[in-house]
């Protein structure tokens, strides 16, 4: 496996672990929880992160057909067990290594297209010009930081959803804060 993709699985691994801990300690109504109006649920940051790195990695790099409704990420309050959670994540996890463990090193100057719902594209704020297509274009090597910058981001606030939740002095993350 090349050097970049390995160390993005292995960071995107343990981030996963971290979240799995996280939920864990959570029951099923704390992981639906949301603290503040407008805020998100454990539960729904889960979903955005599967969503996300399907979207990214098997669709985009791996041309698999777009499966994903995001706004459905944000929007559910529940339905959803632990265990349904982490298979989900579990599987997308499973789908992207597969994918990017048969890249070669040329690849990671591959352009790939990103495709958007026509709503997501619009309430992200994108340019109206660009609404026709709802995709985005990136390389293989900038998306694989992305996603992995942006999984981190969205575990680090699974994290301290689950110590403000679930009060510990447990270091979740296996790191001394």
């Amino acid at each position: 496996m090349i050097k970049l993709i390995q160390d993005v699985v292995e960071d995107m691994n343990k981030q996963l672990e971290r979240i799995e801990t996280s939920l864990n300690r959570l029951n099923e109504d704390q992981i639906w929880t949301r603290l503040q109006p407008g805020m998100n649920s454990v539960g729904n940051y889960c979903l955005h992160l599967a969503g996300n790195e399907y979207q990214n990695l098997v669709t985009g790099i791996g041309n698999q057909p777009l499966i994903r409704e995001r706004s459905a990420e944000f929007n559910t309050n529940g339905g959803l067990s632990r265990e349904e959670l982490l298979a989900k994540l579990h599987q997308v996890r499973t789908e992207s290594t597969a994918i990017l463990s048969s890249l070669v090193e040329e690849d990671l100057s591959r352009e790939v297209t990103i495709p958007y719902e026509l709503t997501d594209w619009n309430r992200m704020n994108r340019r109206e010009d660009e609404a026709k297509d709802a995709h985005e274009h990136k390389f293989v090597r900038s998306l694989l930081i992305k996603v992995s910058s942006h999984y981190g981001y969205h575990t680090g606030q699974i994290v301290l959803l689950s110590k403000l939740l679930q009060p510990s002095d447990e270091h979740l993350t296996g790191l001394y804060h």
